[in-house]
Formats: C-alpha cells, sequence, structure tokens
C-alpha cells in the first residue's frame, strides 16, 4: 500500500527501553477533495531513512498496516492499529501543466473568412 502527499511534519527519532528500539513519525497530508493528515511511524534501522525530507516536499510512502491486541489489569482486550513505513521517495512538483503543449499567441489565428449561408457544405448532418 502508498501513500502520498505533501509532508506536514518530520518528527525526531525516539529511543524506548533498554533494548533499543527506535521509532520516528511524519505527517503527511493527502492532496484530494478533503486532505487527510495520516502519521506514518517508521522504525528501528527504516528511521533514518527520513534524514533527507523536509515539510512542504511531496512524498510517495511504502507503507503497511500493523494491528495488536492487548489485555488490559481489568482483563478488557483492546486492539491498536498503526501504519508503518518501510519506503519513501520524493514526488516531482507538477509544474502548472508543464506536460502540456505551448498555447499558441492569439494573433497567431487566421479568421474563417466570409461563412455565407448559401455556401455549400459537405457535412452529413
Amino acid at each position: 500500500m502508498e501513500v502520498q502527499g505533501r509532508i506536514k511534519m518530520v518528527g525526531e527519532t525516539q529511543s524506548f527501553g533498554s533494548n533499543g528500539f527506535r521509532k520516528r513519525e511524519i505527517v503527511v497530508t493527502t492532496d484530494e477533495q478533503y486532505p487527510q493528515h495520516i502519521m506514518v511511524e517508521f522504525v528501528q534501522d527504516k528511521t533514518d531513512l527520513l534524514n533527507n525530507y523536509q515539510v512542504g516536499q511531496q512524498v510517495k510512502i511504502s507503507i503497511n498496516l500493523r494491528g495488536r491486541e492487548w489485555v488490559n489489569p481489568q482483563g478488557e482486550t483492546k486492539y491498536f492499529n498503526s501504519i508503518q513505513g518501510w519506503r519513501i521517495e520524493a514526488l516531482q512538483a507538477e509544474a502548472g501543466g508543464a506536460n502540456m503543449p505551448p498555447v499558441p499567441p492569439a494573433d497567431a489565428f487566421e479568421p474563417a473568412g466570409d461563412l455565407k449561408e448559401d455556401d455549400s457544405d459537405d457535412l452529413p448532418f
């Protein structure tokens, strides 16, 4: 799965416990009718992938959805989901129709000349 959008925030690397677990979060705002702010976490050695990215960049992030079950001390079962990134790449910002052919200036068009009703045309309609 993939998420595309503009980087809104890149967090610092966080370390947890004595086992050396590391996590780094990034928030991407999608580019759609109702933009979504999607938080994606990168863990362990993948945290370094975010070093070269900054707020405002357009990116595509490859993700995995993760789910966990946890039973609290009262015996209630809770479920948690996370979005974990494993690859990120920069997207080139589209420069306002850069792939479209140039529009000729208005004076490049010639008028059609006089059209008269009695001129016959061979159009079938």
